[in-house]
Order: structure tokens, then C-alpha cells, then sequence
């Protein structure tokens, strides 16, 4: 049997473990032993019970052995994974799906701010009495956490701190409805605001000093170096090069899925970090490797984006129409049935997850049309965002 490791237990490394047909035997390296619903961590710090799943849920029943470790180097002549714990994983295939983390290359930030991979520290300061809030970050990763803190502490005075307008990617009506419901929440935003530094209880800002009990860093997101170092051909920011079979362009016994891919789709452009993208290009990484296996030619990776989601705490969510591209289109829904919708798609990750454990074709995703193809319907999985 083909052994297949994937380094990475995210929506796009599990998608691919699950998705994996007959004839593979598959090892998942992953540091926790838990999957953690990461598009849900802005929930979980303002009181979310948990956001976390055994793994075994997910992969009791099927071929699939779990290793809890951290990988510190990949040797790909040798095709062998080493790990922090003296382990030497051999592969005939890689899967390389460790994702991203917040950047905290800005001075100070490592040292004074929370980040969404430190959520719990984060929920037990807020939860102890911490004053006012600073989010950096206009993404959606900073919209959701502002506006979910500002909900579940009013009064605590939340700021959201930008480069550029908060939810650019939106609609002219997707920000109008963005701007009113972060100021219905009590959320101040101060767009145009570049941070230098960050201090104890301090932004250093080229608009003057703000000062905050807690900040939260959202600013943006970067990728293991661990590619780079193990030769793998990669982009300037670090993430692995591939072919539209997500097969790395200068090793073909790796796959790249998830954040850590460079993926781009005629038509569409470069894929963003996101589940809206994750799921789906893992999905397609193993009906890769399963079609090589078995002798024949794997088909280009079809996707295109359909919605970008976005909750404004547990009563509002504002739902926009994209392109293929993920250009906007005027159509938004607002308000408690975006909310509805959201929560609707945040649910459909973990059950599609659970689907393809009994099945791997339990798993669809929007495509674009083309001469041969017909579009698949979209279920909610493959359109969230987390970023």
C-alpha cells in the first residue's frame, strides 16, 4: 500500500486524510490531538464552551494512524519527516498541509499582544475583567473577533485598528452594512492606521499612540519556513509552488494543500488563505494522488468562490455575493438571516469532515463551468472564510 503522510490535521490536511480512497495507508503528524474549528476561535474567546473535536472522531473506522508530534525537518531525498520527539516518518507520499499563523514579526507583538493561536489565554483575560480591547486588522479574522468581543462585553471599548477599510473585498453595500453593525456593536474603527511597534498595553502607530489593557494581533497571517529549508520549491512568502494537481513543482512525491500552497486557478487567480479554498484543494490533492495510483491521469483543479461570509457576533452576519474571482457582487445578505446562514456553513465544515469519513464522495464544492463540466452545487463548506 502507498504510505501517505499529511503533516497537518486543518480543514485541508484532514479533508485530504478522509478523501483518500483504497490502496493508501495514511499518518497524520499533527501537534494537538484535536481538530479545532479555527473559523470559530473569535467565538470560543468571547465564551464559546469549545471549538475543538477529538481527531478520532473523525478517523475511527478508516486506515488511518495519528501521530501527535511536531515536525522540525522534512528530508525529501530520503522522504523522510523528523519530528521533536526522535521520530523518522518515511513517505511515498507527502502531504504538506501546516497551514499558516498570525504574523508576529512586528517588534513587541510576540511579546505583548494575543493572537488567535493563543485563544484560550486571550478568553481567560478578557473573561477576568481586562478593560478596553484593540484588534489589529481589517480582515475578517480582525472583523469577527472585534465585533464578537464588543457583543459579549459591552461597554469594554473595543477598537478595530486597520491599514486600509475594514472588509475592502465587500461591496459598496457590504461595507456600508459592515460600518453601521461594528457601530451598533460600540466598535471604534480607526482605518488608515499603520502599527510600528507594540508595547506593553500600547499600539506605536503613525497616527500617534494607542493605548489598550488587551491587543489582539490579526494584522496578518505567514507560513512555516520548513519548505524553504527541506528545498521545496516555494514563493516569496514562503509557501510551496504546485502544479494544478496541487503536486509541488519541483518535487512530485509532495503535495501542498491549505495556506502553505502557492495555488492559482485560471480564471480565478491566486487562491487566498482560507477554508473557502482548503477544502475544496484538498479534496482535489487526494483524488490526485488517488488517480495516479491508480494509473491514470488526474484531472486540473476545477474551483471558483461563490460567498464570502462574515459573522458580526451571534445575532448579525452579512453574507456577500463573489465572483469567480471573489470580486464583489452588489448582492449581500444582512442581519440576523446572515447570521443564520453563517452558522449554517461553520456547521458544514465538521459534517462534511464526518461525511467523508464514511464516504469520500461525500464531499462537493462550487466549480466553474466549463465545455466538459457542469458546475457542482456549492455546499456551505467550501465557502468559508476564516480570513
Amino acid at each position: 500500500m502507498t504510505h501517505v503522510v499529511v503533516l497537518g490535521a486543518g480543514y485541508a490536511g484532514l479533508t485530504t486524510a478522509l478523501r483518500l480512497g483504497r490502496g493508501q495507508r495514511v499518518t497524520i503528524v499533527d501537534t494537538a490531538a484535536d481538530f479545532t474549528e479555527r473559523i470559530r476561535l473569535h467565538e470560543y474567546v468571547a465564551g464559546r464552551p469549545s471549538v475543538s473535536i477529538p481527531l478520532t472522531e473523525f478517523t475511527k473506522g478508516r486506515d488511518i494512524a495519528t501521530v501527535r508530534d511536531t515536525v522540525t525537518a522534512i528530508d525529501p531525498e530520503r522522504r523522510t519527516v523528523h519530528t521533536g520527539g526522535g521520530r523518522e516518518i518515511t513517505y511515498d507520499i507527502l502531504v504538506y498541509a501546516l497551514g499558516s499563523r498570525t504574523d508576529t514579526r512586528t517588534p513587541g507583538v510576540a511579546e505583548h499582544a494575543f493572537t488567535v493561536e493563543n485563544a484560550s489565554e486571550l478568553r481567560e483575560r478578557v473573561r477576568a475583567g481586562a478593560g478596553s480591547v484593540a484588534v489589529v486588522g481589517g480582515g475578517l479574522t480582525g472583523i469577527e473577533m472585534a465585533a464578537e468581543l464588543a457583543e459579549a462585553y459591552p461597554g469594554r471599548g473595543v477598537e478595530l485598528v486597520t491599514a486600509d477599510a475594514p472588509g475592502d473585498r465587500l461591496s459598496v453595500k457590504g461595507k456600508e452594512y459592515l460600518r453601521a453593525a461594528l457601530e451598533r456593536l460600540g466598535v471604534t474603527v480607526r482605518p488608515g492606521v499603520r502599527v510600528s511597534h507594540v508595547d506593553e498595553g500600547m499600539l506605536r502607530t503613525d497616527k500617534g499612540d494607542i493605548t489598550a489593557e488587551v491587543i489582539v494581533w490579526a494584522a496578518s497571517f505567514a507560513v512555516s519556513a520548513l519548505a524553504a529549508e527541506a528545498g521545496l520549491d516555494v514563493d516569496d512568502r514562503g509557501r510551496i509552488r504546485v502544479d494544478d494537481t496541487l503536486r509541488s513543482l519541483s518535487h512530485p512525491d509532495v503535495y501542498a494543500v491549505g495556506d502553505a500552497a502557492a495555488v492559482h486557478v485560471p480564471g480565478v487567480g491566486e487562491l487566498r488563505m482560507s477554508c473557502a479554498s482548503g477544502m475544496p484543494v484538498g479534496a482535489h490533492a487526494a483524488d490526485a494522488i488517488t488517480a495516479r495510483a491508480a494509473g491514470r491521469e488526474p484531472a486540473q483543479l476545477n474551483f471558483r468562490y461563490f460567498i464570502q461570509c462574515v459573522s458580526l457576533g451571534r445575532r448579525a452576519g452579512l453574507i456577500q455575493a463573489v465572483r469567480a474571482d471573489d470580486s464583489p457582487k452588489e448582492w449581500v445578505l444582512r442581519g440576523r438571516a446572515g447570521a443564520f446562514v453563517k452558522e449554517q456553513i461553520c456547521r458544514s465544515t465538521v459534517s462534511s469532515l464526518r461525511l467523508l469519513r464514511r464516504t469520500r464522495h461525500g464531499y462537493w464544492w462550487p466549480k466553474r463551468r466549463t465545455r466538459s463540466a457542469v458546475p457542482s452545487a456549492p455546499t456551505g463548506s467550501s465557502s468559508t472564510s476564516s480570513r
